[in-house]
């Protein structure tokens, strides 16, 4: 019986992406947690993403959105990037993961992607501001969700057949038009809904 461990060919791109878009993810989720802190603790504190009346985030803390399930979103946010960091460090380290907590994984970005859409609408619509905080969030959550959508099967990661692993393969190789498409989207519909252009103009 050999002794040698076994060598795992590790996703070092992969998993460098999980690291760094959940560790910007979780930095400005920390950002909007103390900044919300401080407005509790300092009824006239100016938050620091209090830009101008278009691009800031109070409004944003102080709504029902901005606590949509009794307490803080940014709680979640703080939490819930936690897990892409910890996955991209685990496969730097050669862990391999089972079917189900690929998954599971995937369960989550997607709930995160729909929470971060529903976000958008909520502040586009109802609020009327752009959060830069927020945004920053939006921007990783998005590639988070749509690389990690076909990966999974792509890699072998997902037991799949060969047609199916092949179509995941060409659908991952076009993840960043879906991250593009998505993004153009956003701020095209920003753009009608807010005039953000004219905001930076006359900024």
């Amino acid at each position: 019986m050999s002794l040698e461990p076994r060598t795992v060919k590790r996703p070092v791109g992969f998993a460098l992406f999980t690291i760094i878009a959940g560790a910007i993810g979780l930095f400005a989720s920390w950002e909007l947690l103390t900044e919300y802190i401080k407005t509790l603790a300092e009824p006239g504190y100016v938050p620091n993403c209090a830009v101008s009346i278009l691009v800031t985030c109070g409004p944003n803390m102080d709504s029902w959105q901005g606590s949509l399930f009794g307490f803080s979103n940014t709680i979640i946010g703080v939490a819930g990037f936690m897990a892409p960091i910890f996955v991209g460090v685990a496969l730097l380290a050669g862990a391999t993961f089972a079917p189900w907590f690929w998954r599971v994984y995937q369960l989550g970005l997607l709930g995160a992607f729909v929470f971060v859409i529903w976000l958008f609408t909520q502040s586009v619509f109802s609020l009327g501001t752009l959060c830069p905080w927020c945004m920053v969030v939006w921007a990783v959550t998005i590639p988070l969700f749509w690389v990690s959508a076909f990966r999974p099967i792509a890699a072998g990661d997902i037991p799949a057949s060969e047609r199916t692993r092949s179509l995941f393969q060409q659908l991952a190789s076009w993840s960043w038009v879906m991250i593009l498409v998505t993004v153009l989207v956003i701020a095209f519909i920003a753009q009608l809904q807010l005039d953000w252009f004219a905001e930076i103009a006359r900024a």
